[in-house]
């Protein structure tokens, strides 16, 4: 518990664990506010690709339409089902909504990481971080999170007591336990050369450029990663769960009201915070562009690794939105075979070809050695690969033989 925050260690006092609820406050607080306004972004962002006005009514361009929506939700009756378990029913929202608010208390939001310092900043009279908590086991945390959405998204479904909503939670549990795999492995990748699953200390081993995870871990595990979260958040074009032309709403079909609401919250929030966490693991988190002696330096105090951790975050939701308006939605089958059969291998194979390079660094092998190490380790993940490619066509053969759809 006491490795959580630098303030509660020594001797703790009331103010210590006060100036810890108000970042707890304060994080709760503008995550939702943030949600809001991201609701509205999505909506208008796509409305400008589509050669449309989007929302234009509630308040200044729009601004308030989030908080029009979810005042009429409020108010609308809330159903529950006949058939449905009225004790899952209701716990069902709060499963999916509350990790995304958790996952989101581990990410350093700021601070100052400059010259080997670790970001505590003074607040309030004392040193702290600007993260609600830095947990050793970090990341870890943030994929136990992650796990515990299924369970709300799973439960709703079988607790509706229709079976388009099960069909719906089905596809959903399958397709988030199938993509984890691969959001491990590239996570594994981050461990493995910042020594640490703490978010502070994955963010303080990126001080300049060349040492960002991007591209200390080679691209690759940044991208499995970005395409495993898209597809955890089940957005387009992985957005199975929720593919109306089949399933007629999804899990959330029975529910209305402020749990309908709490759901809709929960997916945007979950965008928000897998884009931070895809900043903090890989491109530096508050950490400012570095190369070399040169710093880009934004003078802005205190904020100036808020100000860089809100641009990176804002780029990624933008990509999101672009994802959702221009890529189509993908077959289940297809969607499975880019989990299973490519991502996983992918996922898997980098992180064994940087630990082999980390051990022979280690061991002090020279660069020829090195070199030599890597393309017997490429040669044979060449083989695996054509092997598996010549089976999954055996296979796909093989059932279309038998009369299989696919």
């Amino acid at each position: 518990m006491f490795a959580l925050d630098p303030l509660l260690t020594g001797d703790v006092t009331w103010g210590d664990f006060g100036v810890v609820a108000v970042k707890v406050g304060v994080a709760f607080v503008v995550l939702l506010i943030a949600t809001m306004f991201m609701v509205w972004f999505e909506r208008k962002v796509i409305a400008g690709m589509q050669n449309r006005v989007g929302p234009n009514k509630a308040g200044p361009y729009g601004l308030l339409q989030t908080l029009a929506d979810g005042t009429k939700l409020f108010f609308k009756e809330d159903l529950l089902p006949e058939k449905a378990d009225r004790f899952v029913f209701r716990l069902a929202p709060y499963l999916a909504f509350v990790p995304a608010f958790l996952s989101f208390c581990i990410i350093p939001v700021g601070g100052d990481f400059s010259d080997g310092k670790s970001g505590q900043v003074e607040l309030f009279g004392r040193t702290t971080f600007l993260q609600v908590a830095d947990p050793s086991i970090g990341m870890l945390l943030g994929l136990a999170l992650s796990s515990i959405a299924v369970y709300g998204i799973m439960l709703a479904g079988w607790s509706s007591g229709s079976k388009y909503p099960l069909l719906g939670s089905v596809r959903a549990s399958a397709q988030m336990v199938s993509y984890e795999a691969a959001l491990g492995l590239s996570i594994a990748a981050v461990f493995l050369l910042s020594g640490t699953m703490s978010t502070n200390g994955i963010v303080a081993a990126q001080g300049a450029l060349r040492n960002w995870n991007i591209v200390a871990t080679g691209v690759v595990p940044f991208i499995v990663f970005l395409i495993a979260a898209t597809a955890e958040l089940n957005r387009p074009p992985f957005d199975l769960v929720e593919a109306e032309q089949e399933l007629v709403g999804g899990f959330n079909t029975e529910y209305s009201s402020i749990r309908f609401a709490l759901f809709f919250l929960a997916e945007f929030m979950n965008t928000m915070t897998m884009s931070a966490i895809i900043v903090t693991l890989f491109l530096g988190g508050p950490q400012p562009i570095s190369v070399g002696n040169w710093t880009l330096d934004i003078p802005l105090g205190p904020f100036t690794g808020t100000f860089w951790f809100l641009l990176k975050v804002f780029i990624f939701l933008y990509v999101y939105v672009w994802f959702r308006a221009t890529l189509p939605r993908l077959r289940y089958d297809q969607l499975m075979d880019l989990g299973w059969k490519l991502l996983i291998p992918v996922a898997l194979a980098w992180f064994m070809a940087l630990a082999g390079l980390k051990v022979a660094q280690n061991a002090g092998w020279s660069g020829g050695a090195q070199a030599g190490g890597m393309v017997i380790g490429a040669v044979i993940v060449i083989v695996g690969f054509v092997l598996l490619r010549l089976a999954s066509r055996v296979s796909a053969r093989a059932r279309a033989e038998e009369g299989a759809m696919f």
